[in-house]
């Protein structure tokens, strides 16, 4: 029996629910000698401002149990400069039937406008963009742009006259109910949910971080329960289409997700433990649907039976 994976993320039509986590995919070139990236859905850019940034000074990643902790501090190439090295690829990936979301940052409500305009611009392959309010407010002592209704919300009313594409917000795992519903009344297409959550990996012989500074993103396989329950609290909040993200190894990983209530799922780390396993988490997931009797995955978007 075939199975229909074809999915609508928040306007953004994905030929099957399989996309790529923001930073652990590059922009998607960087991935095309292990398996042709078209067979994905989706691919998700690593996140740019309107203008380069440095990121944190190393060490910026290190393992822990279960997964692993970072602090690149958002190091990218600015918009043009994204546009400039991965455009051509980009525009060509989206001819070949893979929708490409960039993914947008900035320390202010200002530079998040900045950068919706340039994508605007530059980017006409993009199918939608990506709102990473997990960004330090520089105005607000560095508090992360979405921490609360007020601030997540503010930064989607800023951006969204600004762009007729879908807009997606990468929520940080806090207060996931209540800013779902204000990204939801500001204007988000859709949720993609967790960002890493903050933790520490400290080297007791040293006495000092694993990275250079003292805190760090958790994320890897010991995050995918907590995220299972934060989209499934997200989907019973609101009623935008979410991508669950979050320790996402097999395509049974994957089939939680959506089971709680994903519309798409969203591969991380494992892309940098397993570089080539996008096209195996597909192909378990298509049999998952074959296996559950159903002809189309969207009928078992939320299909958690308890």
């Amino acid at each position: 029996m075939s199975v229909r994976l074809a999915v609508d993320l928040g306007g953004i039509e994905m030929k099957n629910p399989l996309n790529t986590a923001s930073g652990t995919y590059g922009f998607g070139w960087q991935f095309e000698g292990l398996y042709d990236v078209s067979c994905l859905g989706a691919i998700t850019t690593k996140g740019c401002a309107a203008e380069p940034w440095d990121g944190n000074e190393p060490d910026r990643m290190a393992d822990v149990y279960g997964g692993m902790i970072n602090s690149v501090g958002l190091q990218n190439p600015g918009v043009r400069g994204l546009v400039a090295t991965a455009g051509t690829y980009l525009a060509d990936l989206s001819a070949r039937g893979t929708a490409v979301i960039c993914q947008v940052a900035g320390h202010s409500v200002e530079e998040y406008v900045a950068a919706v305009e340039l994508f605007e611009e530059l980017a006409p392959w993009a199918a939608g963009l990506e709102i990473n309010i997990s960004c330090p407010n520089i105005a607000q002592g560095g508090i992360a742009m979405g921490s609360t209704p007020e601030g997540a919300s503010e930064v989607i009313r800023a951006v969204r006259p600004r762009t007729r594409r879908p807009l997606l917000v990468k929520m940080a795992p806090a207060r996931v109910p209540e800013i779902a519903r204000a990204l939801e009344a500001a204007g988000a297409d859709a949720l993609t949910l967790i960002n890493s959550i903050p933790g520490m990996a400290l080297d007791v012989h040293t006495r000092r971080s694993k990275i250079s500074r003292p805190t760090g993103g958790l994320s890897g396989p010991l995050c995918h329960a907590i995220a299972v329950r934060m989209v499934w609290e997200a989907a019973q909040a609101v009623s935008l289409p979410i991508c669950g993200v979050g320790g996402v190894r097999s395509g049974e990983d994957a089939a939680e997700f959506i089971l709680a209530g994903a519309t798409a799922v969203s591969i991380g780390s494992q892309n940098l433990y397993e570089p080539d396993c996008a096209p195996r988490i597909l192909a378990e997931l298509a049999a998952w649907v074959e296996e559950q009797g159903a002809t189309d995955v969207n009928e078992l978007r939320g299909a958690l039976l308890c």
